[in-house]
């Protein structure tokens, strides 16, 4: 199937698609090729990217575009009804079943289902699914009798299918037959100048709504706007667009100034986002700030094992201060801009530092400190997991939740402090 840009072009337009990033117009591309066919497909992104959008693609341009097509989170079905949900259920067949009921899969007989959040599907529901996948056939709770459907299934997922794989909360099986076509929807921050695109149309929509002229942004303002990593993507930046619109009564042309009113605080510390798509484990910015203290706190302590090497071992200070170039560097060579100058020195030239005799008196407790430090560190974080996992009866699940970290750097935790019953 040939496509040309005209086509996507013209696609966009009908699903209300915004943007001209080529990430995006590859993603629009993909699914114009694949709705053709019957293939299973999962697409991937961040929340709030518009997956949704997609699998509308995908259904729209088929040849099952006049059957139903339904979309289903499967992360907000409780996990004891999402069978019944799914694939009906017999009358009596449990509590509250008081009458026979059809499931999503009996009703979309020749439509499409657009599964979200696929990874929080129960396993015994993603048996359910990978069965009718595999062979069109399904049973209803409390029934034995095998019924048939013919639907096609879109799946999509804002974490990384492959890791739930391997840590056994995702069935490898359903993983291969659910990704037989993958389509990677880019967030905002990855899309260029898409963002300054989308403000303007939501601008349009919300004057319209609220009868109120459209906001418009400075060429500084706009620079901020594209900036801002959007970690909430579209979703987030339309609810920043309806924010402005109705409180900028004053004025509708945006500063920068006025802009950063509305814009979050980013944090200013070293901060590694989040990306449960491909990063190798879920990273909170409470982890980042555990690891940057951590790596402070080891700096210092090698740098108090140095001085105290230097007092013990002045004949050969040259050759220490090489051996350790890394803790100085970014140091500017000061040498003696901070020194009395009428002070003797133990150490005359020791690489670019001297020492005077009146900071010496402390190095003799610089090794137990560095030790005790060290200790200490570990005796509180040892405390915090202990005060966790007793808050929450053990379940490292939510003990994860309350530290701010993920499952599997719990799990390491409790194996490095011997933390197991």
């Amino acid at each position: 199937m040939s496509i040309t840009d005209a086509d996507i072009v013209q696609v966009k337009q009908r699903f209300g698609i915004i943007g001209n990033s080529t990430l995006l117009n590859n993603a629009v591309r993909v699914a114009m090729q694949v709705a053709p066919t019957d293939m299973s497909v999962l697409i991937t992104g961040e929340s709030g990217s518009g997956k949704e959008s997609f699998s509308k693609i995908i259904h729209h341009l088929s040849a099952r575009k006049h059957g139903q097509f339904i979309a289903i989170n499967c992360g907000s079905i409780p996990e004891g009804t999402i069978d019944s949900e799914l694939f009906g259920h017999e009358k009596g067949s449990f509590t509250g079943a008081h009458e026979a009921r059809k499931g999503y899969f009996e009703v979309t007989n020749g439509g499409t289902i657009f599964l979200d959040e696929i990874g929080e599907m129960p396993l015994g529901t993603q048996a359910r699914l990978l069965r009718v996948l595999e062979n069109g056939e399904f049973i209803k709770v409390g029934s034995s009798k095998v019924l048939k459907t013919d639907v096609r299934v879109v799946a999509a997922t804002n974490v990384n299918l492959m890791r739930n794989v391997e840590e056994g909360k995702f069935r490898e099986d359903l993983y291969y037959r659910l990704s037989t076509v993958p389509i990677y929807v880019p967030p905002l921050r990855e899309r260029g100048k898409d963002a300054e695109l989308l403000f303007r149309k939501f601008a349009g929509d919300f004057a319209e709504k609220y009868k109120v002229k459209p906001i418009v942004l400075t060429d500084q303002a706009k620079e901020i706007l594209l900036k801002y990593r959007f970690p909430g993507n579209i979703r987030q930046l339309k609810n920043l667009v309806e924010q402005i619109s109705v409180l900028s009564t004053d004025a509708k042309e945006i500063d920068a100034e006025q802009l950063m009113h509305y814009i979050p605080k980013e944090n200013t510390l070293p901060t590694l986002y989040k990306d449960s798509i491909n990063s190798p484990e879920n990273i909170s910015e409470r982890d980042i700030l555990y690891k940057v203290l951590f790596d402070m706190k080891k700096d210092v302590n090698d740098l108090k094992k140095l001085v105290l090497e230097l007092y013990n071992n002045k004949g050969n200070a040259g050759q220490l201060m090489k051996e350790h170039a890394h803790l100085f560097e970014g140091v500017e060579n000061n040498t003696n801009a901070n020194l009395h100058a009428n002070e003797p020195f133990v150490l005359n030239q020791v690489g670019n530092t001297d020492i005077p005799v009146s900071e010496v008196e402390d190095v003799q407790d610089i090794a137990h400190e560095t030790e005790e430090d060290t200790l200490s560190i570990e005796k509180k974080e040892k405390e915090l997991i202990l005060r966790a996992l007793r808050k929450n009866n053990n379940k490292r699940k939510y003990a994860a939740r309350d530290l701010g970290i993920s499952e599997r750097t719990l799990y390491r935790k409790i194996k490095q402090y011997e933390l197991e019953e």
